[in-house]
């Protein structure tokens, strides 16, 4: 299903119990990160969405851990499970070769196809513009400020539109923003992101500033696409249309050349200048650290538009497991099959949560030549934001990579580390605080698969402790009987 907006997402979590209403009064000063991160952290049915309806000094309610389990990231995207979306995009993509012996196969897949593009709705009225303050002032939003060491209080759930200058393409990330007044936030935008791009690409074309528009508190499905490493030219928006079975409705922005969400909560519209920097940060970070403080750029907010009765959507990060966690589970599950039309390989990937997006990813791979692993692990560095992975383990394809204990143990049987230890230099996340270098260092590349002849290995490799069929059979039969 697609949900129009916000207010319906949070209608499907509330009737199925997956959402706590709280009504007490609660401080957006350290107070609220506080009960989301117990909660974010709870066993079960303990960990739940939250609308704090009472929030100290503002009228807007305000929603946080949303996304915060698998249960409520596949409720966002409108499917029982995740793998459900990845399954779509193989269908998508064994688009076979068009033939006389396949036409029938091929036209079978145009309605998939039809209903699978679905490029943005423009409009010209739109809920997001319903009350529209030229005087903005972000002080009357709840903007959270999440950690004591924090350098203020952070936008931390944004989706910011941006435009190439040269080619007037869209781009949609979430970078955060530190209110420093009523009119001004930081523009965290880092060195590999698309936003960034725009923003030099701006600088080189001699621009004084680039046009930017936030929106907070969309459908479910438009927050996650801003998340999305999607390859440089594919519009966010579009994506968002694949994902959710239906066009996205865009509007003009009233002070800027820019279309936002129709049905968003809250648009912030204004520009970044060229040559503005200020210090922003420390944050509290998904690393579980806190990310120091340096120079940014500035965006200064020239409108705010919102609903009537805004509803402030964010988010806190910090040690995981939290939200962000599952944001980034959905990725590893939507984009597993792309993975596989370029590595065809791969069986299965988990990107674990303690990892959070670029630390470590698990790959299950079908071995059929020697250092198999290596390529395998090459390819995925030069993959787009792949590049920021800073651990790669390789493995048989008969491991389960969603079991790490399964993992972990065939990694401490199965390497030599004189020979199944991969170290290589290259980029790393902004984030990144392990390295002497800013941006890049070593990677580790771990091979956990059986060592070959081939590869060095002359030993007999032995083979694995497993019961027979009969008797699994025979217990099988017993095991009721048995009170076990």
């Amino acid at each position: 299903m697609a949900y129009k907006d916000l207010r319906e997402f949070i209608a499907a979590l509330d009737e199925r119990g997956l959402l706590r209403r709280i009504t007490e009064e609660v401080d957006p000063y350290l107070e609220i990160t506080e009960i989301t991160d117990r909660v974010s952290k709870a066993a079960g049915k303990n960990n739940v969405a939250l609308l704090f309806s009472n929030v100290k000094n503002s009228s807007m309610p305000v929603l946080m851990n949303a996304f915060g389990s698998m249960e409520r990231m596949a409720l966002a995207l409108g499917v029982e499970k995740l793998d459900d979306v990845a399954d779509e995009l193989r269908q998508m993509l064994k688009l076979p070769y068009i033939s006389l012996q396949n036409k029938m196969s091929v036209v079978s897949l145009i309605p998939m196809v039809k209903r699978a593009i679905n490029f943005p709705k423009y409009v010209k009225d739109a809920p997001c513009q319903e009350v529209i303050e030229s005087e903005p002032d972000l002080d009357k939003i709840p903007i959270l400020t999440c950690w004591p060491q924090d350098g203020g209080p952070f936008v931390t759930l944004p989706l910011v539109f941006t435009k190439n200058p040269a080619t007037g393409k869209r781009n949609v990330g979430m970078y955060r923003l530190q209110k420093y007044d009523k009119r001004t936030t930081g523009m965290h935008w880092h060195i590999h992101k698309n936003g960034a791009e725009n923003f030099r690409a701006m600088k080189a074309a001699g621009g004084n500033k680039i046009e930017a528009a936030v929106a907070i508190g969309t459908d479910p499905v438009l927050t996650y696409a801003a998340t999305a490493p999607l390859p440089r030219d594919i519009d966010e928006m579009v994506f968002a249309g694949f994902l959710r079975h239906k066009s996205v409705e865009m509007v003009k922005c009233k002070t800027i050349d820019m279309e936002v969400p129709a049905h968003a909560e809250i648009i912030l519209e204004g520009y970044v200048a060229a040559d503005e920097l200020r210090r922003e940060g420390p944050f509290g970070d998904h690393t579980g650290y806190y990310s120091l403080a340096d120079d940014y750029p500035v965006f200064h907010v020239t409108c705010i538009t919102h609903r009537k009765n805004p509803i402030y959507a964010a988010t806190v990060v910090g040690k995981p497991p939290m939200e962000d966690c599952y944001l980034a589970k959905a990725t590893e599950r939507i984009f597993l099959p792309l993975l596989q039309q370029m590595l065809p390989e791969i069986v299965d990937i988990n990107m674990p949560l303690e990892g959070v997006f670029h630390d470590c990813i698990i790959v299950a791979i079908n071995k059929s030549f020697p250092m198999q692993a290596r390529k395998v692990m090459h390819a995925l560095w030069g993959m787009g934001q792949m590049m920021n992975v800073k651990m790669i383990i390789v493995v048989d394809a008969h491991v389960n990579v969603q079991d790490l204990k399964e993992v972990w143990w065939r990694v401490y049987n199965n390497i030599d580390a004189a020979q199944d230890l991969e170290i290589v230099k290259g980029p790393l996340d902004v984030l990144d605080h392990s390295s002497p270098m800013a941006k890049w260092g070593a990677k580790l590349g771990i091979d956990a698969t059986k060592t070959w002849p081939e590869e060095g290995h002359t030993r007999e490799w032995p083979e694995e402790i497993a019961m027979t069929d009969a008797i699994k059979r025979r217990v099988d039969e017993k095991w009721a009987r048995l009170g076990l």
